[in-house]
């Protein structure tokens, strides 16, 4: 039987609103790593831990070429992405954050 994956953009932000963008096969998990400092670099030092918005893909390149693009938007369009999900959810995805 052949496992059907899923993957995942998604977007961290911390306290003082600075943004993180990744992408993994495992969102619980990768939110875990983050919320309990388990990466190293960025997010640790900024204490990024809020999830605040992700799209799954079916296939990996599709979810690169995402990643890419929201890698590649201002910051500004990514804190209003920020804020405009959280007034529209309540709380960050649905009690991920």
């Amino acid at each position: 039987m052949r496992r059907e994956w899923k993957f995942y953009v998604y977007i961290m932000s911390s306290k003082s609103r600075r943004i993180y963008v990744g992408m993994t096969n495992s969102l619980f998990n990768r939110v875990m790593q983050h919320k309990e400092g388990k990466i190293e670099g960025f997010t640790q030092r900024y204490k990024i831990n809020r999830l605040v918005y992700f799209e799954p893909f079916q296939y990996v390149n599709n979810c690169i070429a995402r990643e890419k693009q929201v890698k590649g938007w201002a910051r500004a369009k990514k804190s209003c992405s920020d804020r405009a999900l959280q007034s529209h959810m309540g709380r960050p995805c649905g009690g991920l954050g």
